[in-house]
């Protein structure tokens, strides 16, 4: 990874729209340059901690506001229906909230569909990223999907398929259900047709719910896009080949970077810490924990604590400092 500042500032905060809360992990670091903004929006059911690793990286360009939309992550569900638009809805209000001027919006799996809807509304953002993006129209069936899902899921480390239980068990089996059945019905290659951004796909070599043809209709679809793919990954890129998907998205702003190409996963991984043993290992799991915990039990200042400590025990296990 890259030389790494002296310090990453994390704060927990929360953004109302009506009924619904979010909760936003702003992240920053001490030598990050005044640049844009990154909006980070995750898959159905999952959490920001999918982003441990993409946030800090991206936050030497800019402060990352990574998203626990309504339902997700141990934050109220509300009353309104869980459809694209209402979560595109939350995240408007994020952007509001923090008067954010054109921010670089990066969704994963169903993130890619609320970023999507984001930009079909505000025609004056003008980079996103849809890293692993769904749904697949021609295999749209809740048992189709499961299986493409399932498969791609083989392909993930145990750190990623844990992460991604405890996120579903906070989420809970009635509301992904509930939400499920909207990201089926949502049709991305119509959608991005009205998308006027710099649009960047990002798909890994083995996932299954997001395959090449597909990205060969979105980039169709898309008046201006840009296909990339990532050697060894499968769907969930954005954690195990953070460091790829940061470096992609980096050299897309800065209009360095081809319209399509291959990654090798080399280049993409999360390279072993620098600065690390048996204790560090323990403390980060042990926070992750509390935050999982604090979460279930609605109590924010413990979610907001863990959170902190956490990205303080990667940050020195990967700048020794």
């Amino acid at each position: 990874m890259a030389d790494l500042p002296d310090a990453i500032d994390v704060t927990v905060e929360h953004v109302r729209d009506g009924e619904a809360t979010t909760r936003v992990t702003r992240v920053a670091t001490s030598g990050a340059e005044p640049g844009r903004a990154f909006v980070l929006v995750a898959g159905v059911g999952v959490a920001a901690t999918y982003f441990e690793f993409l946030a800090p990286v991206l936050a030497l360009r800019g402060d990352v506001y990574a998203l626990d939309l309504p339902g997700f992550a141990g934050m109220p569900r509300g009353d309104a229906q869980p459809t694209t638009s209402y979560f595109a809805d939350q995240v408007e209000a994020v952007l509001d909230r923090y008067g954010l001027e054109n921010p670089v919006l990066i969704g994963h799996s169903m993130g890619t569909q609320v970023v999507t809807e984001v930009l079909v509304r505000r025609s004056d953002l003008t980079h996103a990223v849809l890293v692993s993006p769904v749904i697949n129209e021609a295999e749209s069936s809740i048992a189709l999907v499961a299986i493409r899902f399932l498969q791609s899921a083989l392909r993930e480390s145990f750190h990623l398929a844990m992460t991604a239980l405890s996120a579903y068990v906070l989420c809970g089996a009635v509301y992904f259900l509930t939400v499920l059945p909207h990201v089926l019905r949502y049709r991305l290659t119509e959608r991005l047709r009205l998308v006027r951004a710099r649009t960047l796909l990002i798909r890994g070599e083995f996932d299954r719910t997001s395959p090449r043809r597909f990205h060969s209709r979105l980039v169709t679809a898309a008046p201006d896009a840009w296909r990339w793919e990532i050697e060894g990954a499968a769907h969930s890129i954005i954690n195990g080949h953070a460091v790829g998907v940061a470096e992609l998205t980096v050299r897309h702003l800065d209009g360095e970077l081809a319209r399509r190409g291959r990654m090798p996963s080399a280049e993409a991984e999360v390279p072993p810490a620098r600065h690390a043993d048996v204790r560090m290992i323990l403390d980060a799991v042990r926070a992750r924990v509390i935050e999982w915990v604090s979460a279930l039990r609605r109590d924010e200042r413990g979610v907001a604590r863990a959170k902190a400590e956490h990205a303080r025990i990667l940050w020195r296990a990967y700048a020794g400092r």
